[in-house]
């Protein structure tokens, strides 16, 4: 695909290990492809760390979140909400999470990730922040607990979203963003979500890879050790340009403006 300049990435582990020694090369073939801006997930209070150190050294191009996901809940202690505030005071950082409930495996047991998930609201409320949402096997769950801070909430964005017609207006219906990643171009699973995603709304929709996982299935040449990166953002972008019959220049243009404005960037 010929490279659609202003892509925004919205979720992308860049501090994984999988990009310890090639990074420089990733963000390079990135802005190749037209990526022009990535959020760096931060996941856990040294993750969001990294995350935010990541950003400063790359000004304008990366931004980062400030988050616990719920697989590490059990250890949000004591002082972690004042450890993410004052990342969050930072101009790299942008929303607060990755954030809210997992109940495939429970790595955390369900009652600490409900603590961690609701302070992370507040915090996020009391910020102004948006949030920047992770839900498995926790919908109904999930939604209880985001109606009764929604009116505190700025925005958020239930990212990675994988599921059903009803789970998507529930999020739709909290007047949310919905984050799509490579999950569209999987012929296995992704099937229902090319026949949902244009019943989101237009002002709803944002693009992301979740690298280094989810690869879509259709890039080709498949890379080695099958490790997606924000360059392949191209890939998704095409699938739901196809799904919804918009052209992949309008598709870009759409959803890099809603980024934009999800995340409070003024700089461009």
């Amino acid at each position: 695909m010929t490279p659609v300049p202003g892509l925004v990435d919205i979720g992308a582990n860049l501090t994984n290990k999988a990009f310890r020694y090639d990074l420089e090369e990733v963000l390079e073939r990135a802005a190749d492809a037209g990526i022009g801006t990535i959020m760096v997930t931060g996941t856990s209070e040294d993750a969001s760390r990294d995350a935010r150190e990541l950003a400063l050294r790359y000004p304008g191009r990366l931004y980062a979140t400030a988050g616990v996901h719920p697989h590490e809940a059990k250890d949000f202690g004591v002082d972690t909400a004042s450890a993410l505030r004052e990342l969050a005071a930072t101009v790299e950082v942008v929303a607060i999470g990755e954030t809210g409930l997992d109940f495939n495996r429970n790595y955390s047991p369900p009652g600490d990730q409900e603590r961690a998930f609701e302070e992370q609201l507040a915090l996020a409320s009391d910020l102004a922040m948006p949030v920047f949402l992770h839900e498995r096997d926790a919908h109904a769950r999930q939604v209880e607990i985001l109606r009764s801070f929604r009116d505190g909430l700025v925005d958020g964005v239930a990212h990675c979203f994988t599921g059903s017609r009803e789970e998507l207006y529930g999020y739709l219906d909290l007047d949310l963003y919905v984050g799509i990643t490579g999950w569209i171009c999987d012929e296995r699973r992704g099937l229902h979500l090319r026949e949902l995603v244009g019943e989101i709304p237009r002002d709803r929709l944002l693009l992301e890879t979740d690298a280094p996982w989810l690869l879509p299935r259709t890039l080709r040449p498949v890379p080695e050790g099958r490790r997606n990166e924000p360059a392949f953002l191209t890939e998704v972008l095409g699938a739901v340009a196809e799904c919804t019959g918009r052209s992949v220049e309008q598709l870009a243009a759409e959803t890099a403006a809603n980024a934009r404005r999800f995340f409070r960037l003024h700089d461009g």
